[in-house]
């Protein structure tokens, strides 16, 4: 994948267990802090389109707050249904402190 870097936040602001968002050409990405990882999905549920964020977040997934799907914030994949298509994931870096996610733009 190659696209384009856009800056999230400074790393310290994303604390263990919490996101930021950020929008890309209305596409809403959540970029996660997991243990002091970061990793980026697409906030938006596969199985009614509404947004992910604002369900909890176990371990390595959230859940959607309004019908219980559940998906791996590492890989996107689907964990457990009613959903069944996995959300889009992004490259993230760090660079001089600031989070920052990789984005393809049409």
């Amino acid at each position: 994948m190659s696209g384009e870097w856009f800056d999230v936040a400074a790393a310290g602001a994303i604390a263990p267990g919490g996101f930021e968002i950020i929008d890309v050409d209305d596409v809403l990405i959540a970029v996660f802090n997991l243990d002091g990882e970061f990793y980026a999905i697409e906030d938006v549920c596969t199985h009614d389109g509404e947004e992910l964020t604002g369900g909890p977040v176990i371990g390595d997934e959230i859940i959607c707050p309004r019908h219980g799907a559940r998906f791996c914030i590492k890989t996107g994949a689907v964990t457990a249904p009613p959903a069944y298509e996995p959300v889009p994931t992004y490259p993230v870096r760090v660079v001089e402190g600031r989070v920052q996610v990789q984005v393809d733009i049409l």
